[in-house]
């Protein structure tokens, strides 16, 4: 009976050593696509035992939270989302320089963030902007699918294209300051202010786009391409997507550590596996597909390539810069968003 006794201890003992305690945690804003914000979290907390108390937020909304909270800051690693918000809040001091061990499996992209930012951010993930539609509601419209950013401007799509509101969507911002690199200020303001009278709303981020269009909500979406890959993956086999004929921007997603955090050693260990092969191959599984920093492993073929896409030259610096960012935004607010539609 003792030696029965003893090895349902040990039974008792091991079992609780293989399951997470979560005597320790780290706290985390996520602004990437929800479920590998989700998908993240699990599966680092059950390889470490260390909870992840996440919140999900678009990058605009969750620098805004970091500049409230500077004084007492409620969170220890932001992920995810496009990078221009970062370098924002690098440049306000409002992350901790630091980078990963693994640098040396990092693309030369992914390093130029940390050099444009003082190692304060990293570069996460890449993706560019797309143009997608609902075919079955094209077809039922009698219009034809827009293949560049000037069809978005002709008066027959109004009532029909949806984006997200570039004051607190990341991925819009991205939008916005490519435009003005495609075509120049003033050009790219004028097409804006053309292209509004077709915009049925500006949504709070830019992960609807694609999801509402999936669903017959919106006809057309301008939006991250990769987002309509993954519902036409998920059966929405009527979404469609291309890259703009003339061009179009991109993001370099980011990564880093809040300034001031209060679990500053488990922000560096999520960071750390976030960055790895395993964390950064949960995109895909979670059918989130932008191209990984990472470069050590293969990537699921689902992710889109950037063949054959005509990229601009995206000034991350110049854009990613706090007053140029909000000379920007109050530009498009006075002389775009006020405007009737």
């Amino acid at each position: 009976m003792k030696k029965i006794a003893l090895l349902a201890t040990a039974a008792t003992v091991a079992a609780l050593s293989a399951a997470p305690s979560f005597a320790q945690q780290v706290n985390a804003y996520c602004s990437t696509n929800q479920s590998w914000c989700e998908m993240a979290a699990s599966e680092f907390s059950k390889a470490t035992g260390i909870k992840v108390v996440q919140t999900h937020l678009g990058t605009g909304e969750a620098l805004a939270r970091l500049k409230a909270e500077s004084a007492n800051p409620k969170t220890d690693i932001w992920w995810g989302g496009t990078g221009d918000p970062f370098l924002a809040a690098a440049e306000e001091k409002l992350l901790d320089a630091y980078r990963p061990p693994n640098m040396k499996d990092l693309y030369d992209w992914s390093v130029r963030q940390y050099d444009a930012s003082n190692g304060m951010v990293g570069g996460f993930y890449t993706s560019f902007i797309g143009i997608g539609w609902n075919e079955d509601r094209l077809v039922k419209s009698k219009l034809p699918a827009p293949k560049c950013w000037a069809d978005l401007a002709d008066p027959k799509y109004k009532g029909h294209i949806e984006m997200a509101n570039p004051g607190s969507s990341g991925g819009a911002y991205t939008i916005v300051a490519g435009l003005i690199q495609l075509m120049g200020e003033d050009k790219a303001f004028d097409y804006m202010k053309k292209m509004h009278k077709n915009i049925t709303q500006y949504t709070k981020s830019s992960q609807a786009q694609a999801k509402n269009v999936a669903r017959g909500e919106a006809t057309i979406g301008i939006s991250f391409l990769f987002g309509f890959d993954e519902e036409r993956q998920a059966g929405f086999k009527e979404v469609r997507a291309i890259a703009p004929c003339e061009g179009t921007g991109y993001e370099i997603g980011g990564i880093a550590l809040v300034k001031g955090g209060r679990n500053g050693d488990n922000a560096k260990r999520y960071y750390d596996w976030l960055m790895s092969p395993v964390g950064q191959g949960i995109g895909a599984k979670a059918n989130s597909l932008q191209n990984p920093a990472n470069k050590s492993f293969k990537q699921d073929p689902k992710i889109p390539t950037m063949d054959g896409v005509k990229l601009i030259n995206y000034d991350f610096k110049k854009y990613g810069a706090s007053a140029e960012r909000k000379r920007i935004l109050e530009r498009w607010e006075k002389e775009v968003n006020s405007l009737p539609r």
